[in-house]
């Protein structure tokens, strides 16, 4: 691809962030509430998690792409499974307290938990962030 890359406005990271979130908040719910906790359990559990993974994803984004410069778009599978499974990975360390608070499970419950959380999550990132990434070049090389 001829395009240069055009680097993210921090604008643009908070959107992208909220809308990584919304679905992330509805595909945890829902998994959560397949362990049979309670859907407000799920919801509130959530919302905090999607809340301190939005501050997360801001600055950890920022600095994958300080590592990986370039068009985003011709990123390949080996980087984006990198980015997904080091953000992932961070994520676990501020998340499995509050798996842990929220849901009345003992460590090592929460950890599994999250960690399947986290499973489920890494899968949907990876989609969502290459979809996200072609929609943004193409908005951009049609402005061009």
């Amino acid at each position: 691809m001829t395009h240069l890359a055009k680097p993210m406005t921090a604008a643009e990271r908070i959107f992208q962030a909220v809308l990584f979130e919304m679905g992330a908040v509805s595909l945890s719910v829902w998994i959560i509430k397949l362990s049979d906790h309670a859907v407000i359990s799920g919801v509130v559990v959530s919302v905090i998690i999607s809340v301190i993974a939005m501050v997360w994803n801001v600055v950890f984004n920022y600095g994958f792409d300080q590592v990986f410069v370039g068009e985003r778009l011709n990123r390949t599978i080996v980087v984006r499974t990198l980015q997904v499974c080091l953000f992932e990975s961070g994520l676990l360390l501020f998340t499995v307290p509050v798996v842990a608070i929220g849901l009345s499970l003992s460590f090592w419950q929460a950890l599994v938990m999250d960690i399947g959380l986290s499973l489920a999550i890494m899968v949907y990132a990876f989609i969502f962030h290459w979809l996200y990434d072609y929609i943004r070049f193409t908005i951009h090389r049609k402005k061009a």
